[in-house]
């Protein structure tokens, strides 16, 4: 339905159409003509949606803040997943990964090899030398937020502290193309070409995603795209960066008998950081991290 200059905003602002949002529409019409891929009004966050995202993140952030004061070798994932499950409702939140579409735990833990989705045990001791991904997603009065970090058990060899400084690293070379008018390709092809000049693979099947109102929102965010492709960046938009790296091949799979971990295929090690970012007016807020 078109609205009208002295309308409401779609937004939920309460202000007039011409006062809010109307111009905004204009210039993503504009893009639209042109060929570009530009989101749907659902994808914009309203500020209401964006402090209520804002608020998990708190409780997600302090989570992992938890876990990297407390994780070191000689400790169990399974123990990682209580403190994760006890830290976030502790706090009033829901681990989000809880029994989302089957999985039975309240984080993934992926260690070593494992690119992303393992599933914590009690058979899985962290040992000196291992590199784990600890993933935490929060839902805090129905917001959801979204973040991960890398962490070295100990002394690791040079090879995997490498692997993980250049992964933390690629995510502040993809920010520094999130920008308003811009494109997710822009910031996928950045992380790509910086992943590889370091003589690392980018995980291609497994990507971003919108999050803050649903788990997993549009648009999925890959990072082996190119510049001046993908979904236009716009003002309001909430993603997820979160580049699998790996030392080997690209090429992964994932674990028939559990049907969530995935693998590098060669058995070497993957790592993998996320931050969940909004969109602003002049450049970008890390929400989550």
């Amino acid at each position: 339905m078109k609205l009208g200059r002295n309308d409401k905003c779609w937004c939920g602002s309460g202000r007039k159409y011409k006062q809010c949002h109307m111009n905004f529409d204009e210039k993503l019409d504009e893009y639209k003509r042109e060929g570009a891929l530009v989101p749907s009004h659902k994808i914009i966050k309203n500020k209401e949606q964006i402090e209520g995202i804002r608020e998990s993140a708190k409780i997600n952030i302090a989570v992992l803040d938890y876990i990297e004061q407390h994780i070191k070798a000689g400790i169990s994932t399974e123990q990682v997943d209580r403190w994760v499950y006890d830290e976030t409702t502790s706090r009033g939140g829901i681990p989000a990964p809880l029994n989302y579409e089957g999985y039975p735990k309240s984080v993934c833990t992926s260690v070593n090899e494992q690119v992303c989705h393992g599933i914590p045990s009690e058979d899985v001791i962290l040992k000196e030398g291992d590199i784990v991904n600890i993933d935490v997603s929060t839902i805090y009065n129905g917001y959801y937020s979204d973040s991960s970090r890398m962490f070295c058990i100990g002394e690791v060899s040079d090879e995997k502290k490498k692997l993980v400084e250049v992964t933390k690293k690629s995510i502040e070379v993809g920010l520094e193309k999130v920008k308003p008018w811009g494109f997710l390709g822009d910031m996928g092809e950045a992380i790509h070409n910086y992943a590889t000049e370091n003589g690392y693979t980018v995980v291609r099947e497994i990507g971003g995603h919108g999050c803050g109102i649903q788990f997993h929102e549009d648009p999925w965010v890959s990072y082996v795209s190119r510049h001046g492709e993908e979904m236009l960046m716009v003002p309001g938009m909430v993603f997820t960066i979160e580049p699998m790296i790996n030392m080997g091949a690209q090429e992964i799979y994932t674990d028939e008998n559990d049907g969530w971990t995935v693998y590098t295929k060669d058995g070497k090690p993957s790592a993998q950081c996320e931050v969940q970012v909004l969109v602003t007016e002049d450049g970008y807020e890390i929400l989550a991290y």
